[in-house]
């Protein structure tokens, strides 16, 4: 008879087999021995998330943790529902332009058409939820089935057959969908064969607010010469002025510059104005030193490093040494303090120049690079990571612990960072450059680890571009910082984040240090 230990083994043995399968969502019959169940769900290993259904989980991730199953989510309802129906099912339309526009993250609701839909929802963890809409399909011309399995609405059916609503909820999606439409004769055939001059007319209002006026002119045109009464009617609140590239392809690089262009001004009214550069670099570079110990254990302690003034004292006096000290080798923690040591140095060597009148986004592309290296060049003395690992952005795709947000896939990340710089180069206010430098970074999230603390180096060196004081990020505040960032990450509201950095900034303009902040 097998012992508790081994029957233990040969449960993690059978999981492991159905995940180098490639298994996400974990039906029961794909454990039939009830006992594997039990036993994996009880050490943590699974997790059920629907009834017979289960994900992979962390065994040591804590109660109320949603990476597991926010990473997990998409590939799962691929799953779930293809079991369920087969291929009759398809996302929402208003669902299937927010994938099109690049937007992943995962919905409070997901609703998904079916012919054997039971209008109900069905409940998901975290509160989530499926609700299962009866209805027809639409075409099969009209589908698309995405890599993971995903069936939705294609690009021009969802355009056609999204709420009004969309147009205000979630106007970056949006807009970023209609740039991805190059002609009128896209739209045409459907608009034309069903009739449906109340939406050509809003899809035509829609093109024109986003600047591609002839596109709108066809689809006018072409109706009335077919005898339709049309009325065009736009369905945004307000129109933008940016002019977004006809040729553009990535929906992510378009999408870039549509969240910049709608919350810069959101940026400007919520944050304290620039003091200007400082006429004594010399005393401004000073002041970076000086709050060195400060922001290295809070910036740190935000990613969940236990680190303490004193380790930080000891790893940027030079006295912690791999070579020598066995002790000093083995401590990640220090580690990582040395490592944020020589990138703070690296970071005021790039402030140095942007004070001396280099422009700031193209300082900051140029030594980026360089920061990160240095960030994890002591790992790499240690032997805890590769050489390799410093060669530049990630090759795999990442998740960010607990957010609904899901990073750029690695091709799409290379289409947005130089995007992102950019407009960082054009952009002609120092708190915008700071405030969305930092966020939409996080956003892409390019790199496998270090994307906090080279997102908070890109916002200071950025702050130091208007004169603005270094800002440091209480740890006390993490949650609310985390928040801010998951609000517009989720939301495309830029406002939070913007009040809390601004606060900050503010508090050190008065000459207020962390330790006089109020803790929440």
């Amino acid at each position: 008879m097998a012992t508790p230990r081994e029957r233990f083994l040969d449960a993690l043995k059978f999981l492991q087999q159905l995940q180098e399968k490639g298994a996400i969502g974990i039906h029961t019959d794909d454990i039939p021995n009830r006992k594997y169940r039990e036993i994996l769900t009880k050490n943590g290993f699974i997790r059920e998330v629907a009834k017979g259904w289960y994900i992979a989980t962390d065994p040591g991730a804590k109660d109320g943790e949603t990476t597991a199953w926010y990473s997990s989510y998409w590939d799962f309802i691929a799953v779930f529902l293809n079991h369920r129906y087969g291929d009759n099912w398809c996302l929402s339309a208003d669902q299937s332009l927010l994938i099109h526009a690049g937007n992943q993250s995962v919905p409070q609701q997901l609703l998904i058409r079916s012919p054997h839909g039971n209008n109900h929802p069905s409940a998901l963890p975290h509160n989530t939820s499926l609700f299962n809409l009866r209805g027809e399909l639409p075409s099969a011309n009209q589908l698309v089935v995405t890599d993971n399995g995903i069936r939705m609405y294609n690009l021009q059916s969802a355009l056609i057959y999204s709420a009004a609503t969309i147009y205000t909820r979630n106007a970056i999606d949006a807009r970023t969908a209609l740039s991805l439409i190059r002609d009128a004769s896209e739209l045409l055939p459907i608009l034309l064969e069903k009739g449906h001059t109340t939406l050509a007319g809003r899809l035509a209002g829609a093109l024109r607010n986003i600047n591609r006026g002839r596109i709108a002119d066809q689809i006018i045109d072409t109706f009335k010469q077919a005898d339709y009464d049309i009325r065009e009617e736009d369905p945004f609140e307000i129109k933008i002025d940016l002019k977004l590239p006809a040729r553009e392809r990535s929906p992510y690089a378009t999408r870039m510059r549509l969240m910049w262009e709608q919350m810069r001004e959101v940026v400007i009214q919520n944050f304290p104005n620039s003091p200007g550069l400082p006429e004594n670099k010399e005393a401004f570079l000073k002041e970076i030193d000086d709050i060195y110990v400060t922001d290295a254990y809070h910036s740190l302690s935000i990613e969940r490093y236990r680190v303490t003034p004193e380790m930080i004292e000891k790893v940027s006096s030079g006295k912690w040494d791999t070579k020598e000290n066995e002790e000093d080798r083995k401590q990640r923690d220090a580690m990582a303090a040395r490592g944020y040591y020589q990138a703070f140095q690296s970071v005021k060597e790039s402030i140095n120049s942007i004070l001396g009148g280099a422009n700031a986004g193209m300082q900051v592309d140029k030594d980026h690079s360089k920061w990160y290296r240095q960030l994890f060049d002591p790992c790499v003395t240690a032997g805890l990571l590769k050489a390799a690992d410093l060669a530049g952005y990630r090759n795999n795709q990442v998740y960010i612990s607990n957010s609904k947000h899901v990073p750029l896939n690695v091709d799409t990340m290379r289409d947005a960072m130089p995007v992102l710089f950019e407009l960082l180069e054009e952009e002609t206010e120092a708190s915008v450059r700071a405030v969305l430098g930092h966020f939409i970074f996080v956003f892409i999230h390019p790199y496998m680890d270090g994307n906090g603390r080279m997102g908070r180096f890109l916002m200071n060196a950025m702050l130091a571009s208007g004169g603005y004081r270094w800002a440091v990020i209480p740890v006390e505040r993490r949650d609310k910082y985390m928040h801010a960032l998951e609000q517009a990450s989720v939301e495309q509201n830029i406002e939070p984040f913007t009040k809390f950095i601004g606060y900050l900034v503010e508090e050190s303009l008065k000459g207020k240090t962390v330790a006089e902040l109020p803790k929440k």
